[in-house]
């Protein structure tokens, strides 16, 4: 199978680069930074992007823009911009299938719950890095009902060597897990348009693996094989823990806010 991965330079995209060649992928690199054997660009611009799509493609792995919270005008050209050239390239050259990183920060303003979260939660986006998200699901999906695309839009939780704090203990998804989606996400059979949660099998999930399950997904990392070693000023819970997106709700991360730090 031959995937154009964007983003590839990233933390998520060279997890992916070490692990996904071992299912059987065959990874075209697509990031601003360069890498051996790499295509060099950036993902809002459509002559770089049909560079990349040159050549046999069977799906596309989209990982690339801003990956944080950050002022409107480098996430509107990044996030949306860049979501929206990238469905288009994929729609010029008959590449049927995306998988596309969204975040939990899509639905960051949900109140967690004790009991397993749909992935098809209703938008509730945290900060304007959630919006640029819930943009490129409600993307995916006009592609999928206009153009017959494929696309599994992967609302992904902490996704990192370990976990880093109290509520990552929920929320993780470990490398090998992501590997184990991404593929899972690329392969599934029967594939219209899926939203999924990107996290492991923890013992203390917010969320449901029913969706992933449907597509192939089965997690096999739990973040509380890890608990003896969250640092000791990181291992209780926060107040901001009680919603989806943790951290990002809190007032630090308004438009205001973000500016300021910004500029600084």
């Amino acid at each position: 199978m031959n995937v154009l991965l964007t983003g590839a330079a990233g933390r998520i995209g060279t997890m992916l680069r070490e692990r996904l060649p071992d299912y059987g992928v065959a990874l075209r690199l697509f990031d601003r930074e360069p890498l051996a054997g790499g295509i060099v660009g950036d993902v809002a611009d459509a002559a770089a992007l049909d560079e990349a799509f040159t050549g046999e493609l069977d799906a596309v792995v989209h990982l690339a823009g801003q990956p944080t919270e950050a002022p409107w005008t480098r996430v509107r050209e990044d996030n949306i911009e860049g979501a929206y050239q990238l469905f288009e390239a994929a729609r010029r050259h008959g590449v049927g299938r995306v998988v596309y990183a969204s975040s939990n920060h899509a639905v960051g303003f949900t109140a967690r719950g004790f009991e397993d979260l749909p992935a098809d939660t209703q938008p509730r986006p945290d900060t304007l890095y959630g919006v640029s998200k819930v943009f490129g699901e409600a993307l995916a999906r006009y592609y999928v009902e206009r153009y017959g695309l494929q696309v599994a839009c992967l609302r992904i939780g902490t996704c990192s060597t370990t976990p880093p704090d109290y509520r990552s203990l929920a929320t993780w998804l470990s490398p090998d897990d992501c590997a184990r989606l991404v593929h899972a996400a690329l392969i599934a059979p029967d594939l219209t348009y899926a939203l999924v949660w990107g996290v492991s099998a923890n013992t203390r999930r917010w969320w449901s693996l029913d969706a992933g399950r449907a597509i192939g997904y089965e997690p096999l990392d739990d973040a509380d094989s890890y608990i003896g070693q969250l640092p000791a000023e990181r291992d209780q819970p926060l107040d901001s823990d009680d919603l989806v997106g943790g951290g990002y709700t809190t007032y630090g991360f308004g438009i205001d806010q973000v500016l300021a730090r910004d500029d600084a």
